[in-house]
């Protein structure tokens, strides 16, 4: 093993762990970057296939509206100006998200905010829910029971595993209700995909000589040996893997992607759709060339379903699941981190939250201000 010639090791070349090693070369730092995956980039991972930038592990749309933020991203990519404005399909019928006048008036036939107020508003004191006790209720009482019906209930059990009346209410604290005709998913400033592809923003990201990067490499297999070797450790793996889970397991949930390539230009108009009824085992159908807009038809097209999985030791976490015992358990370990001074975790694993992108990078940078290095 090599041993004191880095200054850093990181665990993980995810956004995250890229955006550390990055930073630290800039001051001229040198580093050791270790992935246990074959390939750099995280869940942002982007592989072509056929001219198609496929994103590997669901679907990713930059948006932020820290500008900070946008420009650091653009310095490594340009990206074009799509606007993400996913579809839902409730049984064969197709509501625009998120929930905005093109759903109502397909829903209810309203044409004004007024009109749409007032029906949600009929919809919700019928039910009188004054402290929502679980998510159904909570979600009932901010939409009404025709849009949670058709599209709240059978997605968000599918995504959590769990029927509504059994998940915590504070899961669905607000739910978006836009009273116009705009089906721009994100309220952000910016918002775009990277011409190219995610995974060529990390590889520039770690293109420098003083950066080292070596994939598929299990840390844990070897933590002792790590820990002795380098003085200061960037880990974005799991927190309580890492501490061998010997407080308890944190709970998340997995995925599961079936992608295929198919024969036609086009098959269903738009990169995402939503499948919100509870029969459809999936969550949603991704069309990658959708994403790319300008891309031309050559008779083919790449489709992903997403199935939401039950996570357990072994499997590939995705999402934390930030309820209350959860969030107390992961306090019990950031205690033990507390004894580690010279190990710092971050990312979505290491800090057990779901960060969008731009979310990730300024919690790198927050890191990088604690280490003092930035």
């Amino acid at each position: 093993m090599e041993t004191q010639k880095f200054d850093y090791l990181i665990v993980g070349a995810g956004l995250f762990g890229a955006t550390i090693a990055y930073e630290l070369a800039k001051k001229g730092k040198k580093v050791k970057i270790i992935e246990k995956r074959d390939h750099v980039g995280g869940n942002i991972y982007t592989k072509n296939v056929d001219g198609i930038e496929v994103h590997e592990y669901g679907a990713h749309i930059f948006h932020t509206s820290n500008e900070d933020v946008w420009n650091f991203i653009n310095r490594f990519a340009k990206f074009n100006n799509y606007i993400n404005s996913p579809l839902a399909n409730y049984k064969g019928e197709i509501y625009n998200l998120p929930f905005n006048m093109n759903t109502f008036n397909k829903i209810w036939g309203v044409r004004t905010p007024k009109e749409a107020k007032d029906k949600i508003r009929s919809q919700t004191d019928k039910f009188n829910i004054r402290k929502p006790k679980n998510l159904e209720e909570q979600a009932i009482s901010l939409v009404g029971e025709d849009i949670y019906e058709k599209l709240v209930k059978g997605y968000t059990e599918k995504q959590w595993g769990k029927k509504a009346i059994d998940l915590p209410a504070f899961i669905i604290r607000r739910l978006p209700v836009r009273l116009t005709y705009n089906n721009n998913y994100f309220n952000d400033t910016y918002q775009g995909i990277p011409i190219g592809g995610y995974t060529r923003i990390v590889q520039k990201m770690l293109d420098s000589s003083l950066i080292s990067v070596q994939t598929g490499v299990d840390f844990m297999k070897r933590k002792d040996e790590y820990l002795k070797s380098y003085n200061k450790i960037v880990y974005t793996g799991m927190i309580d893997e890492f501490f061998n889970y010997k407080i308890g397991s944190l709970e998340y949930r997995s995925l599961k992607f079936k992608t295929e390539e198919l024969d036609i230009d086009d098959f269903q108009g738009n990169a995402v759709v939503n499948y919100t009824d509870g029969e459809t085992p999936y969550t949603r159908i991704i069309e990658h060339k959708h994403f790319e807009m300008s891309k031309k038809s050559n008779g083919k097209t790449i489709i992903t379903r997403e199935y939401p999985a039950d996570w357990k030791r072994g499997d590939e976490p995705y999402y934390p699941v930030n309820d209350h015992d959860n969030d107390a358990l992961y306090k019990e370990y950031t205690k033990l981190a507390q004894k580690m001074p010279n190990v710092f975790f971050g990312g979505r694993l290491g800090l057990y939250r779901y960060y969008n992108m731009d979310q990730t990078i300024m919690a790198a940078m927050a890191l990088l201000k604690r280490m003092g290095e930035l």
